[in-house]
């Protein structure tokens, strides 16, 4: 079974790594600290030198929806060049250190390293595409489309065998599709039964080519 899954966004290599972090400020985060909030004014870059990340939107209620995820080597805060808010919030899934560049040192470092520029836009540019096709699902899809398509696009394929293999709870894939958890658990149920999924205690394994309905 093939999954179609999105382009990761592009890292630093080693050199733009040294290059960029010449003047920054390394801090360590504790699991699950909120990095940056929404609606916060834009001034840094957060390059992640070690951990993992999840960015994610709120609303008033605490109603949370999860946009992507970020590992070592990647970075965020890059539409500080514009100075306005931050679209998103960040926090932590583990612990965490970063390399933390003020906004004119980034804007300095992009006028010299027209490569990583490009890097930059080309990411935008998947972001975009990305939002665009998460917009798609959440307006035309119904619950089970959202998560059928979540869970091909976390899927790996290894030695033959299709699996997720750092299993979310069902309260991370809910916020990651805009449903409940009492839904997510009937639809992971039923795909249970059904034979097309296996809930493993670490992973899970997608046995056969998911239903386009249900």
């Amino acid at each position: 079974m093939n999954a179609t899954k999105p382009m990761p966004f592009q890292g630093l290599k080693e050199s733009e790594l040294q290059a960029v972090s010449a003047r920054a400020v390394t801090r360590a985060y504790a699991r699950n600290a909120v990095v940056v909030t929404e609606g916060d004014r834009s001034d840094s870059l957060y390059i992640i030198l070690s951990g993992r990340v999840k960015f994610f939107v709120s609303d008033e209620q605490g109603k949370e929806i999860v946009l992507s995820e970020a590992g070592p080597g990647e970075y965020f805060g890059e539409i500080s060049l514009d100075e306005g808010p931050r679209s998103a919030s960040v926090m932590t899934l583990e612990p965490t250190r970063f390399s933390i560049v003020p906004h004119e040192d980034f804007r300095d470092f992009l006028a010299h390293s027209p490569e990583f520029a490009f890097s930059l836009i080309g990411k935008l540019i998947h972001r975009v595409r990305s939002l665009t096709e998460n917009v798609k699902s959440l307006a035309l899809m119904d619950v089970y489309g959202r998560v059928a398509r979540m869970l091909l696009e976390l899927a790996t394929e290894r030695d033959g065998v299709l699996a997720i293999e750092e299993k979310p709870t069902q309260q991370d894939l809910a916020n990651r599709v805009g449903a409940s958890r009492e839904m997510i658990s009937k639809i992971l149920k039923d795909l249970e039964a059904g034979g097309y999924i296996r809930v493993e205690p670490r992973r899970i394994v997608i046995a056969k080519n998911l239903p386009r309905g249900w």
